[in-house]
C-alpha cells in the first residue's frame, strides 16, 4: 500500500476503500430546511456542516464539502478528524440550462490549485452527461461535458491531487426513462468519463446486479456508488450489489446517513448524529468490508 495522504490514498482507508461522507449540499440543503418549514440562515447552513463533520469524520475515510459553507466552517471549528481526508466540490453552485437540459460549466478560478489551497486532498466535480443525446441545431452538450471533464482531470494531474467526477444522468424534456434506459445511460456515461483519465468515478446505482456487472466489465477506473438520498436499508442493498457484482471501491453517501438531523436542533441533533447517524455509517463500513475492491486493484 502506498503512503497515506498522497493521491487517492488521502481519501481512502488503509485498505484502499472509500467510505466518504457527502456534505457538499448547498441548494439541496436549503430545500431540506424549507421542507421542515425553516428558512435556513447562513448560520444554520454553517452549523449543519460542522455538526455532521464532527460526528461522522472519525469513522469516515474522507468528507466531501462545499467551498461556500462546508470548508470554511468545518475548518474554523476544527470539526474534521485528523484521520479523515477532504474532497472539495469544485463545480459552480448554480448549474446552467439549455432548453430544459442541464448544461455543465466550469469556473476557471475553482481549479485544483484553489482546492489544494483550502486544504483539499481531492477535487470533486459534478457533471450531467447524457450519452446519445441528439445534437440538433444547438450546442453539443454531451461533448461539452467530456471536454470539461478532460480539463478537470488534466488540471488535477498538473497540480498533483486526484480528480473525482460525479455524474447524474437525466431524461430529455418530455422523456420518461425506463429502468433499462437508466441502466444503459449510467453505464455508458461512466465508461466515457473514466476514459478521460479521471482518478475516481462517482456514479448512480445502475439498478441491478446485471448493471453493476456491466460497470465492472467496461469502466476502466475505480468507481464509488452514491446514495442519491435513498432510504438507509435500500442503500445497504445498493452497497452489497455494487461491491459484489460491480467491483465498486466503496461509497460516497450523504443524506441516507444524516438527513433527519436537519430537522433537529441543538442537543437533539447532536444525539441523533452521535447515535443513529454514526451507527448507520458504521453499518455501511461493515457492509463493504471484505466486499469492496481496493482502488489499487481497479483497471486503470
Amino acid at each position: 500500500m502506498t503512503e497515506r495522504n498522497t493521491g487517492l490514498n488521502a481519501i481512502a482507508d488503509a485498505n484502499g476503500v472509500f467510505s466518504i461522507v457527502a456534505m457538499d449540499q448547498r441548494n439541496t440543503l436549503r430545500r431540506m430546511f424549507a421542507a421542515i418549514g425553516q428558512d435556513a440562515s447562513e448560520s444554520d447552513m454553517h452549523q449543519a456542516k460542522i455538526d455532521v463533520a464532527a460526528a461522522l469524520t472519525p469513522l469516515a475515510s474522507a468528507i466531501l464539502l462545499d467551498p461556500t459553507y462546508g470548508v470554511p466552517s468545518v475548518t474554523k471549528a476544527s470539526a474534521r478528524a485528523a484521520s479523515c481526508g477532504l474532497l472539495v466540490a469544485a463545480e459552480p453552485a448554480d448549474r446552467g440550462n439549455y432548453n430544459g437540459e442541464p448544461r455543465t460549466h466550469r469556473d476557471p478560478k475553482q481549479d485544483a490549485a484553489w482546492v489544494k489551497a483550502q486544504g483539499g486532498d481531492a477535487v470533486k466535480f459534478l457533471v450531467q452527461l447524457r450519452p446519445g443525446r441528439p445534437i440538433g441545431d444547438g450546442p453539443d452538450i454531451s461533448a461539452e461535458v467530456l471536454d470539461i471533464v478532460r480539463e478537470v482531470a488534466a488540471d488535477c494531474k498538473a497540480v498533483g491531487i486526484p480528480s473525482v467526477v460525479e455524474n447524474l444522468i437525466y431524461a430529455l424534456p418530455g422523456e420518461e426513462l425506463t429502468a433499462q434506459q437508466r441502466e444503459d445511460l449510467i453505464v455508458e456515461a461512466a465508461v466515457q468519463i473514466a476514459d478521460t483519465g479521471v482518478d475516481l468515478v462517482k456514479i448512480e446505482y445502475p439498478g441491478s446486479a446485471r448493471g453493476c456487472r456491466r460497470v465492472a466489465e467496461s469502466v476502466k477506473a475505480p468507481w464509488a456508488v452514491l446514495s442519491a438520498g435513498v432510504g438507509f436499508d435500500e442503500f445497504q442493498n445498493v452497497l452489497r450489489v455494487s461491491c459484489d457484482e460491480g467491483g465498486a471501491s466503496g461509497f460516497i453517501a450523504g443524506r441516507s446517513i444524516w438527513k433527519e438531523a436537519i430537522g433537529l436542533n441543538g442537543p437533539a441533533r447532536q444525539e441523533f448524529l452521535d447515535t443513529v447517524a454514526r451507527q448507520r455509517l458504521q453499518t455501511c463500513l461493515d457492509t463493504v468490508a471484505g466486499r469492496a475492491r481496493p482502488y489499487t486493484e481497479a483497471v486503470k
